[in-house]
C-alpha cells in the first residue's frame, strides 16, 4: 500500500498529492509517469510526476478531476493509501547539454512541465519558462517556476493573469526579441502543443513535445498509447512520452483521445453520484 503523505487542493479541478513510494523515489527523473489504481479492482491510470523527494521517499502527483477515477483519487485523504503506484514508466526527458531552452506549460501540462523546467535550471541551462491558463482563478504553480526560470512570462486568456493572450503569442515575443533556443519543450493540451510546433518550425527551433494519450498496462502491450511520429507508429509509454513534435500527427492524437470522452463524463457523473450519495 502507498500513503498520501500530503494532499493540497490548487484549484477547484486540480490537487496536488504527495505519495509515500521510495523505490519509485529514488530512480523517477523528469519526464516519466506513474500508473495508479485507488482501488483494488479499480481503473488504472497514467499520471506524469510532478517532483519527487528521494530522501524523504515521496512522489509527487498533480492531477486534474476530469473521469470517474480521478474523482475517486481526489476524495482520498491525507492518510489514506492506494493499493497501485507503479513506476517509474516511460523515458525521462533529455536534458544534457542544453543551455538555453523555452519550457511552455498550457493548464494542467504545467505539472508536468515544471520538473522538467526546474532539472533544466539546477544543470545551469537558461530557461525561460512560459505557462498559459484560461484565466486567474486555475492558476498553478506559479511560484515554482519563477523560482526555476531565468524568465518567466506568465499569460491567460482572458488577461486576468499575466499577459493577455495566448503561449504561443509569449514564445513569438521572445523569438522576436532575439531569443534562439536549443530546444522549445512544449507540454499541455494537445491543440496548444500543435499550434506551438507550427510556430517552431518556421524557425527551425528543435520542439519537444510530451504525449498523454489513452493507456492502460504501460509496457506497450495492448497499443492503446499509440501515436504517429514521422509516419511510423509509436507507443507513448514505452517510446515516449517525449517527442519530436515536429513529427507528431496531432489531429489523429486529438480524434483518439476525443473518442471516449461521453464515457469519461458519464463515469463521473455516476461516482459523483455515489460519493453524494454516501454523503447522504
Amino acid at each position: 500500500m502507498f500513503r498520501i503523505a500530503k494532499k493540497e487542493v490548487l484549484n477547484p479541478s486540480v490537487t496536488r498529492m504527495s505519495i509515500e513510494a521510495p523505490l519509485v523515489a529514488r530512480k523517477v527523473q523528469p519526464g516519466q509517469f506513474i500508473i495508479l489504481r485507488v482501488e483494488e479492482d479499480g481503473e488504472r491510470i497514467p499520471l506524469t510526476v510532478a517532483g519527487y523527494d528521494r530522501e524523504a521517499g515521496t512522489v509527487d502527483i498533480i492531477f486534474q478531476i476530469v473521469g470517474a477515477t480521478t474523482e475517486k483519487l481526489n476524495h482520498k485523504q491525507q492518510g489514506d493509501s492506494l493499493p497501485d503506484f507503479v513506476g517509474p514508466l516511460g523515458k525521462p526527458t533529455e536534458t544534457e547539454g542544453l543551455r538555453r531552452v523555452a519550457v511552455i506549460g498550457g493548464g494542467v501540462g504545467c505539472a508536468i512541465a515544471f520538473p522538467v523546467a526546474k532539472k533544466l535550471f539546477e544543470q545551469g541551462c537558461e530557461v525561460d519558462a512560459v505557462a498559459g491558463f484560461r484565466t486567474k482563478d486555475l492558476v498553478i504553480l506559479e511560484n515554482e517556476f519563477r523560482a526555476n526560470s531565468t524568465r518567466f512570462l506568465p499569460v491567460s486568456d482572458d488577461g486576468s493573469w499575466g499577459r493577455k493572450g495566448l503561449v504561443t503569442d509569449a514564445l513569438q515575443q521572445l523569438i522576436d526579441s532575439g531569443r534562439a533556443y536549443d530546444e522549445v519543450i512544449a507540454i499541455g493540451p494537445l491543440i496548444m502543443m500543435k499550434f506551438v510546433c507550427r510556430l517552431t518550425k518556421a524557425y527551425g527551433i528543435r520542439t519537444v513535445v510530451s504525449m498523454n494519450p489513452i493507456m492502460i498496462d504501460g509496457t506497450g502491450m495492448c497499443g492503446c498509447c499509440r501515436v504517429s511520429v514521422g509516419g511510423k507508429m509509436k507507443f507513448a509509454c514505452v517510446d515516449g512520452p517525449d517527442f519530436d513534435g515536429h513529427e507528431v500527427d496531432f489531429d489523429e492524437a486529438m480524434a483518439r483521445c476525443a473518442a471516449y470522452k461521453p464515457f469519461e463524463a458519464k463515469a463521473r457523473e455516476a461516482a459523483c453520484n455515489l460519493f453524494s450519495m454516501e454523503v447522504k
